[in-house]
């Protein structure tokens, strides 16, 4: 039998370069020349940094199905974590296909929400599961925040 953090791992990897080929060149120049706030002195590492939260993620998902494989409630959650990779890999494609801020805002504010309800469910099942999902609940309100601080600097863009 293939090892669930293996198949988890897959259709997270798998998932990212099918969302992440729908990335619009157009849509990427657009978003390089708009201007950043002077603080984001660390947008070179955001990939580094959410390549570090979809790995927590994948394993936080490989520990809560271990726990009880198979059953409804772990299928739920397996739903849950779906449902907040494919938020979080629709923010660049969405945002650059529509070149408007404002949609990447709101789908970094869902991801949030959507976060707190899959931790809410997930520790008490595992804490190490639940633990993994902090580094996404710490970062994707930064995120969110540079995308609402980058829509007051590029009005026309939001």
């Amino acid at each position: 039998m293939i090892p669930s953090w293996l198949v988890i791992g897959g259709v997270a990897f798998g998932l990212a370069l099918l969302i992440g080929s729908l990335v619009d060149r157009t849509g990427a120049q657009w978003f390089r020349r708009l201007e950043r706030p002077d603080w984001l002195t660390f947008e070179w590492a955001i990939p580094f940094i959410w390549t570090m939260i979809f790995t927590c993620g994948a394993i936080s998902a490989s520990l809560v199905w271990n726990m009880a494989p198979g059953t409804a409630t772990i299928w739920r959650l397996m739903a849950g974590y779906l449902v907040l990779e494919l938020i979080t890999l629709a923010y660049t494609p969405a945002m650059l296909m529509t070149r408007r801020l404002r949609v990447g805002f709101w789908i970094g504010a869902s991801g949030l929400v959507i976060a707190i309800a899959l931790a809410f469910f997930v520790f008490p099942i595992s804490k190490p599961a639940g633990y993994l999902l902090i580094p996404y609940l710490l970062w994707s309100p930064i995120g969110t925040y540079v995308t609402w601080q980058m829509m007051q600097i590029n009005p026309s863009e939001a």
